[in-house]
């Protein structure tokens, strides 16, 4: 099966740009992180690139599924913002995010391909994982925009 290519865009200051998509996922007060086991290193909320031809939620749908083998039963945007500090492994500093806030069901399953470790943190844990700068930046960011942190 051939790689998935992300969805290439130009940013606002005109250089290269690829598309992101990330759930906040919450339950009983605490939210779900993944380890990044490839880079960005840190840890994170599931998110990844939107592959060309793919809509943010569709994006949206196939990364909590491939990295934490959940089902997304709802979502709702609460943020959409051009980041041109954030690079990625594929060597691309721009990124355009679609955040989301996702309602799931099932059982948290990680892929051991791409993660380390997955599990729900609560607020003064992920607080601790930014001290110890463990929390990937782009999550760092979102946390303390959406208020998390």
């Amino acid at each position: 099966m051939a790689k998935p290519i992300p969805k290439l865009g130009v940013s606002k200051d005109n250089r290269q740009m690829h598309y992101a998509t990330g759930a906040v996922i919450k339950r009983s007060g605490k939210y779900l992180l993944i380890d990044r086991a490839i880079p960005p290193f840190g840890f994170a909320c599931p998110a990844g690139h939107i592959d060309e031809g793919e809509t943010p939620k569709q994006a949206l749908v196939r990364e909590v599924e491939e990295e934490v083998g959940l089902k997304i039963e709802k979502f709702e945007k609460i943020s959409e913002e051009e980041l041109n500090w954030n690079r990625c492994s594929l060597g691309t500093d721009t990124h355009y995010w679609y955040l989301f806030s996702c309602e799931v069901s099932g059982e948290v399953k990680r892929s051991r391909g791409e993660t380390k470790s997955a599990g729900w943190f609560s607020v003064e844990e992920i607080k601790k994982l930014k001290s110890e700068k463990k929390l990937e930046p782009v999550w760092e960011y979102w946390f303390e925009k959406i208020g998390v942190i």
